[in-house]
């Protein structure tokens, strides 16, 4: 039975339910067409999401992708990171493109900032680990934020508007810092001029935009306004559900809605997972469905598999039903979202992984009885490929029949209904079921 995605709610979520780069910006683009408000709950600028709109190519990292639209407001949430510098950067270059941002964006009074001391302790602690414990981590200062805010000693928006407080805490978060710098790590220490002055130019663009987010959140929701949640990364990436330690440092599933915007699940009316029709993961860390041979050099160049972030190349892989169970039931997912459909187009066959094999034992869910992710061996089953163009294909029932088996095949070991089918990088290059 398929899911209609046609029919407009009132609130819905859209997130990843892989590694990530699931293209969840073009999902949300399209799906959000109709939204009022845009929010974002998790993760920082070590996030990206690439669109496509009216003619251009716009990258963003912090902001909601509701912000090409011009009737639509966006939110960060308190369970973002906020790097000031970043923010300004592409407010910048979205106004630039000619994208209004002012009166429209809008940042949780409890956000978190990134200061310019993390990163240092970023890079300096992933420098210091030997080659098997780095999580390759992007260097952009997201976990030692996300580690200053459980410890109680984070820097947040709201302490940007009283100058007292702003200093003071910032004298605070640097003699600790800067302490963690020079006696663990090396490093030189961080000055409280350049500690302070992002934070200033940020405070000085922003302050009017510095709210009670929840509160807005909440009034929208009981006007009758549509809204769509925005994740970030991936299932497979949360700090407590993901392949720990190489996961990013916060909740990206969909129980980090509650945390990252301070609004009940009660009132999320749809959950979307968007997932490629193959598997992709940035950074290191188990990747049981891996190929590291030519097959994964051409689903990494027919997909474009670059970090929007950092343009670090994909590692690539064939589709992980185990994985997307998982995410499935820990997310309760309503609907998939399936894109990339169009990579496979030119293959022969194509494998799907069902099961794994761990220690002479089969197991068809993610368990944690596996203590070594990276012994695991993939169950595959292997399906005949279409061997045709998927780009101008609009009806489900037009496409091949071959292409209409996989997306069965994948629902049933999914255990969840395909509700939209991506098969091109444009807004209209998609099937809605």
């Amino acid at each position: 039975m398929k899911v209609s995605l046609n029919n407009k709610v009132p609130v819905q979520l859209i997130l990843g339910v892989q590694w990530g780069d699931e293209g969840k910006g073009k999902i949300v683009d399209l799906l959000g067409d109709k939204a009022d408000v845009v929010a974002r709950y998790q993760g920082g600028h070590n996030a990206g999401h690439t669109v496509k709109f009216d003619g251009n190519t716009f990258v963003l990292h912090l902001i909601p992708t509701g912000i090409l639209r011009p009737d639509t407001d966006c939110v960060i949430g308190n369970g973002v990171v906020v790097h000031p510098g970043a923010l300004l950067e592409e407010v910048a270059g979205l106004e630039k493109q000619g994208i209004k941002v002012d009166g429209r964006l809008f940042i949780s009074r409890y956000a978190h900032l990134i200061l310019a001391t993390h990163p240092l302790l970023d890079r300096a602690a992933e420098a210091s680990c030997d080659a098997k414990k780095k999580i390759g981590t992007t260097g952009r200062g997201i976990g030692p934020t996300y580690s200053d805010k459980i410890a109680r000693r984070g820097f947040r928006a709201q302490d940007l508007l009283d100058e007292n407080i702003l200093r003071s805490k910032a004298e605070q978060c640097l003699e600790i810092q800067n302490r963690q710098l020079r006696d663990l790590f090396k490093q030189p220490e961080c000055s409280l001029d350049s500690l302070l002055e992002p934070l200033l130019k940020f405070r000085d663009r922003f302050a009017d935009s510095i709210i009670d987010a929840t509160g807005f959140l909440q009034s929208a929701i009981d006007s009758g306004k549509q809204l769509l949640i925005e994740g970030a990364q991936g299932a497979m990436l949360d700090v407590d559900f993901g392949t720990y330690p190489f996961v990013t440092s916060s909740n990206t599933t969909s129980g980090g809605v509650s945390t990252g915007l301070g609004i009940s699940l009660r009132n999320v009316d749809r959950i979307i997972g968007v997932v490629k029709a193959y598997t992709t993961r940035v950074g290191n860390g188990p990747f049981p469905t891996e190929l590291t041979d030519e097959m994964g050099e051409m689903l990494r160049a027919a997909g474009g598999e670059f970090g929007a972030t950092t343009g670090r190349p994909r590692r690539c892989g064939w589709f992980d039903a185990v994985v997307v169970r998982y995410a499935a039931q820990i997310n309760d997912l309503d609907t998939l979202a399936l894109t990339k459909m169009d990579v496979l187009d030119d293959l022969d066959e194509i494998r799907i992984c069902t099961h794994y094999k761990y220690r002479g034992r089969t197991f068809s869910d993610w368990t944690s009885e596996i203590a070594r992710w990276e012994d695991v061996e993939p169950v595959y089953e292997t399906v005949p490929g279409w061997k045709q163009s998927l780009v101008d294909i609009r009806k489900y029932e037009d496409l091949p029949v071959a292409a209409r088996n996989y997306v069965k095949r994948l629902e049933e070991l999914a255990g969840v209904p395909v509700g939209l089918i991506s098969v091109g990088p444009s807004r209209d290059a998609t099937i809605i079921l």
